[in-house]
């Protein structure tokens, strides 16, 4: 079974386009015809069409379930950094490698996730790496998302090669997802990545 995650802002949904194409590849590399991402827009309910909306998607080859919730960002203060060997090229609902590794946070807010020491992602978002007004992103991403490729294409951030040796390089790092942007703000000073 496979997830997508959209954003629904104000009744509008974000980068419908990327999803349906992450749909579509997903299904191209399972074998399986990929269903319509559905106009969710005509089932979100009244109450929610006013706020940030997370519309989750299950789905193989029909859409099994969608779901809403008002959308409020973890408080994110504090990553531990762990390497660990997380495939996740494709956004399965299946999220129990990442359970298994948050379980060994510690007192960390979330997991920052190293390969053979270079930096991919926590357990929910992609991430960037300020440095002054420049942005990049891990080459060594282990979920290619759709804000990532979004941020890319538009020249906001950059892929780099990211070696947890050279955390001390960047000031700030923020995490993305189909509901966080960089200017969201869950972001924190890279000296609050714990090893």
């Amino acid at each position: 079974m496979f997830l997508e995650t959209i954003c629904i802002l104000q009744g509008e949904i974000q980068n419908g386009r990327g999803h349906a194409e992450r749909m579509q590849r997903t299904a191209s590399d399972f074998g399986f015809k990929s269903p319509s991402l559905p106009d969710v827009r005509e089932l979100l309910p009244a109450e929610l069409k006013d706020t940030k909306v997370k519309c989750r998607i299950l789905y193989y080859d029909s859409i099994e379930e969608i779901s809403f919730e008002k959308y409020i960002p973890r408080k994110i203060s504090s990553l531990k950094l762990m390497e660990a060997f997380v495939d996740y090229p494709l956004k399965f609902a299946n999220r129990e490698p990442f359970n298994d590794l948050l379980a060994k946070k510690g007192d960390c807010d979330e997991i920052l996730i190293t390969r053979d020491g270079f930096i991919t992602d926590t357990s929910y978002s992609n991430v960037v790496f300020s440095q002054g007004e420049k942005y990049f992103t891990p080459e060594s991403s282990l979920l290619n998302g759709t804000k990532r490729q979004n941020l890319i294409r538009q020249g906001i951030i950059s892929e780099r090669v990211i070696h947890r040796d050279s955390l001390p390089e960047y000031d700030h790092i923020h995490l993305v997802n189909a509901m966080l942007d960089i200017e969201d703000g869950v972001c924190l000073p890279v000296c609050n990545i714990i090893y």
